[in-house]
């Protein structure tokens, strides 16, 4: 498989110390990388130096060819749309005081993707494909599950059709009962969009069940 993202010798500091310590690894167009380890190892310096929300030291990251590091602010813009993100906290992600539908619709405002008569069915479309009621986007975010919270996070990173995902720590501020049906839908994902992800956990167990490799990182740096 060709390597929709690859990372090399990446360095992040802060300060004297080397958060990210020469990491090198691919994610394939359609494959899911696990990124595991203890917390403050470094697992999420990386996921925010590979969507270029921070500047590496060293190394380089490439998507689909093009080096991600050295590129300009209006480059950078036209090809976010391409990779995407989700974060931990659901509701810190989401603006308490906007209704889903509103939120889900952002993306495709920003990147100039909305229009009267197609934006409303997609982001009706984007709630079903998460297995939410697209009634829930009248709602407002306080409104939600942590579970259902999270499902509008994850439909509103597919709302531009990314081709990379980036999932940090997505379950572990969900509880155990609600984590295994976002671990189903990752995979349901997975299978039927064929979208490229790396899935940055402490959850070895997680990791397993929905990945199809998995790194192990260490203080900085990937360990045998």
């Amino acid at each position: 498989m060709n390597a929709l993202l690859q990372v090399r010798d990446l360095v992040v500091r802060y300060g004297a110390r080397r958060a990210v310590d020469g990491v090198s690894f691919d994610v394939a167009a359609g494959e899911t990388v696990g990124l595991v380890g203890p917390s403050g190892c470094g697992k999420s310096t990386t996921a925010a130096a590979v969507l270029r929300l921070l500047r590496p030291a060293a190394g380089s990251v490439r998507f689909d060819g093009t080096e991600l590091t050295t590129l300009g602010a209006s480059a950078l813009r036209a090809l976010r749309p391409r990779f995407q993100t989700v974060f931990q906290d659901p509701y810190a992600a989401l603006s308490p005081r906007r209704r889903v539908r509103d939120q889900i619709a952002e993306p495709l405002r920003i990147h100039g993707l909305w229009s009267r008569a197609d934006g409303p069915p997609r982001v009706a479309e984007l709630l079903d494909r998460v297995g939410l009621d697209p009634a829930l986007g009248e709602r407002l975010p306080h409104e939600l599950s942590g579970g259902q919270a999270q499902r509008v996070g994850i439909a509103r990173a597919l709302a531009t059709r990314p081709e990379l995902l980036v999932l940090d720590e997505p379950t572990s501020a969900l509880d155990p009962s609600v984590r295994a049906g976002i671990l189903n839908l990752l995979m349901d994902l997975q299978d039927t969009l064929g979208v490229g992800t790396l899935f940055i956990s402490h959850d070895r167990a997680a990791v397993r069940h929905v990945c199809d490799r998995v790194l192990t990182m260490r203080e900085g740096r990937l360990t045998a």
